[in-house]
């Protein structure tokens, strides 16, 4: 592997070599008898051979110690070759400190040094000791070893892993110096550390340069799009490879697959693996990995249960990863026996399988069992090396944070910071989340000087985080300066900026940032629509909503969900365009649900219309729409609006008879770092007068601006300013 006249040497080992005892003592101990009496000795070639061949069959670290014991005796060690021999074993047992050892000790004279060089390079690179491998480099060069065609992809693979784009280029520099730029092997270690490091107009400039490419060239192209989410470029380099002649295999099509999926196209990832079957393409355990994955983000349970068979049939069932993706997909379709099933057929079980079992309840909307699973894998006393990572804090964190209890997700957080795990992007991009929903600003201010400081703010999902962080909580400016800074924006940064200005109002902002998205050729999809749609609604631009729910069928043929009927249902109802709205609902291609029909009874009580109001709720009932809380208190609160207290009387009655309870509304304010909450039904005993005062003063204010409360100029009257605020 080292030396390639070794591979010679070994293939003209005399037989009787063969015939020698197993006992690697005895046949050294024979071979060296006469060759040891020299003061000028040298191993002979048939000694390294044998030797070398013996390294080989190593199967256990104690034989390779023997081994290496004998060589040092019999003064064997002299030989570069067999020290990077005995590097390489060591290397391959994970024992780095013998390897460094044998290499601190060995001999650097003559070209043989290259070689030695290269053994621990790959030593460290092999075991993930890239940093070390990069110390390395910079000794080997400062004692005039240049490196050759071996050296540059295990430096430039080292470089790719620490992310360090600075001593990138310099490497690459010393490549073109050494004249490697048309070295194939580097070429290729070349395109796949710059799509590591996210420069891909790099890598396609080494690769357009090269004068001569292999599979694996374009293979690595192609998975590095995938790498950076870039579907359009691998299917671009994907197409070009077929037009030069060169047939895509199956490493090119499972990164192609790979770059869809991760891209959330998991129709047309679908739609690539059945084209890769139907041309006779043999599908690899990889290939069904991204089609499980798929699978379960498409929620395709049936199809993931085809692709089960295939796995079967395949012979594919030993893979971890294939069975890793199995739990998933079965997890995120809430089969959780299954899954539970499917870890316990694994032999040996690695991080990643318990990992994926706790994100297979987590997903389930089981948190509290994936907790459990995570405790488990805690209290492992068997298997000290399995202890809970960056991705099982991660996964619980997150199951609890989907499931609306981020009070808990941040107590876990804190836990996981205690247990002096590093947080990674997923897991800053949950906490943020967390932060949005709860409101918890100062914490999402902390996390963002978190994120500065561990340089992880170029990341594209922890600064769309951020966005959604900041324009939740209110505070606009930070989240669109935090928008401006992205420079490689995707849908999801766009939809957050909108998202942001429509919650709060500014429709016409969100129509700018609407407009500018388009402009620079970002096609929007099903969610742009719901928060540009809503926010016309909050800000009354009915013409601006009408147009953009044209806009999405006729130009985009987005079919309008559940989500955009009751958005426009809000945008007519709150103009108080209640026929036209009605209409909307009665010609809607899906069948209304809960949250349509209540768009329009709120736009009912808005405009104090009675009749409509109960003409719906009693629609709503005979269809056993009615079990939502929302609806109860609504078609209550439209008939105190109008006085006919009995009726909203029997209308709450009604909801507690069925076990549907009313959370109380809440308004919180934070001072300095006290937070002050406001609920529904209760006495505020302190500091009363004071609020009342400022409420007073705030009414009067409004009232001399011409500011407006939903429809109604704002109520003169400070008690029903107070009231309206712990109603909620």
């Amino acid at each position: 592997m080292f030396h390639a006249a070794a591979f010679q040497r070994l293939a003209s080992i005399p037989s009787r070599i063969h015939n020698f005892p197993p006992n690697p003592s005895s046949t050294i101990s024979l071979l060296l008898h006469h060759q040891t009496q020299s003061k000028e000795y040298q191993p002979s070639n048939e000694l390294l051979d044998f030797v070398d061949h013996l390294l080989q069959q190593c199967t256990g670290v104690d034989r390779c110690k023997q081994i290496h014991t004998h060589v040092i005796i019999t003064g064997s060690c002299c030989s570069a070759f067999l020290a990077a021999r005995i590097i390489f074993v060591y290397a391959r047992f994970g024992l780095l400190f013998e390897a460094q050892k044998v290499f601190n000790s060995a001999p650097f004279e003559g070209v043989s040094n290259l070689l030695l060089w290269n053994s621990i390079l790959r030593a460290n690179v092999s075991n993930e000791y890239y940093e070390n491998a990069l110390k390395l480099y910079v000794r080997m060069r400062r004692t005039g070893v240049l490196g050759d065609g071996f050296t540059f992809p295990l430096v430039l693979r080292a470089c790719a892993s620490m992310g360090n784009s600075s001593f990138c280029k310099i490497v690459h520099g010393h490549a073109l110096e050494m004249g490697f730029q048309n070295h194939l092997h580097v070429a290729n270690e070349l395109i796949g550390m710059y799509a590591k490091l996210g420069q891909m107009g790099d890598a396609h400039n080494v690769f357009d340069r090269m004068g001569v490419r292999s599979h694996i060239s374009w293979n690595t192209m192609v998975s590095g799009y995938a790498l950076n989410y870039d579907c359009n470029g691998a299917l671009e380099i994907f197409k070009r490879m077929q037009s030069e002649g060169v047939e895509p295999n199956l490493v090119t099509w499972t990164s192609l697959m790979s770059s869809h999926a991760r891209s959330g196209w998991h129709k047309e990832a679908m739609e690539l693996f059945d084209l890769m079957r139907m041309r006779g393409i043999e599908v690899s355990a990889e290939a069904l990995a991204v089609a499980l994955s798929v699978c379960a983000d498409l929620g395709a349970f049936c199809r993931g249960k085809v692709i089960h068979g295939y796995v079967i049939k395949g012979g594919f069932e030993d893979y971890s990863f294939v069975k890793n993706a199995l739990l998933c997909m079965y997890g995120k379709h809430g089969d959780v026996n299954s899954a539970n099933n499917l870890f316990l057929e694994i032999k040996n079980k690695s991080s990643a399988s318990w990992n994926a079992l706790i994100t297979s309840h987590a997903d389930a909307g089981l948190c509290d069992e994936a907790l459990e699973i995570f405790s488990q894998m805690e209290r492992l006393e068997d298997c000290p090396t399995l202890r809970p990572n960056v991705v099982s804090w991660s996964a619980v964190i997150d199951g609890f944070a989907s499931q609306g209890r981020g009070e808990e997700a941040l107590e876990l957080f804190r836990r996981m910071q205690f247990a002096k795990v590093v947080a990674n992007a997923v897991t800053i991009s949950t906490i943020l989340s967390v932060c949005a929903e709860l409101p918890a600003l100062h914490l999402g201010r902390e996390i963002h000087g978190h994120v500065i400081r561990a340089l992880m703010d170029k990341n594209i999902l922890v600064k769309n985080g951020l966005v959604n962080m900041y324009t939740k909580c209110g505070c606009l400016r930070e989240g669109h300066t935090v928008f401006e800074k992205i420079e490689k924006k995707d849908i999801i940064s766009w939809n957050s900026m909108i998202t942001g200005y429509g919650m709060h109002g500014l429709g016409v902002n969100a129509l700018e940032t609407f407009d500018q998205m388009i402009k620079l050729g970002f096609k929007p999809d099903k969610v742009t629509f719901v928060a540009i749609i809503s926010a016309c609604s909050h800000a009354g631009l009915v013409p601006e909503g009408r147009r953009l729910f044209d806009l999405m069928l006729r130009e985009y043929q987005i079919e309008p969900q559940m989500e955009h009927y009751a958005c426009m249902v809000d945008l007519l109802g709150r103009a108080g365009l209640l026929k036209e709205a009605s209409e909307i609902v009665k010609n809607m291609s899906l069948e209304p649900n809960a949250c349509v029909w209540g768009a329009l009874l709120n736009s009912c009580r808005m405009h104090k219309n009675t009749e409509v109001a109960e003409e719906i709720a009693s629609y709503m009932f005979s269809l056993n729409l009615h079990e939502t809380t929302g609806n109860y208190m609504l078609l209550s609160n439209i008939y105190a609006a109008s006085g006919r207290w009995k009726d909203s009387a029997r209308v709450r009655t009604s909801a507690r008879t069925k076990g549907l309870n009313k959370y109380p509304g809440q308004s919180w304010i934070k001072v300095k770092k006290n937070v002050h909450v406001f609920s529904a039904g209760n006495n505020m005993q302190n500091g009363l007068e004071q609020v009342s005062g400022i409420l007073e003063a705030l009414t009067l204010q409004m009232e001399s601006e011409e500011h407006v409360y939903g429809n109604n100029i704002i109520p003169q009257d400070v008690d029903e300013v107070t009231r309206l605020m712990m109603w909620g």
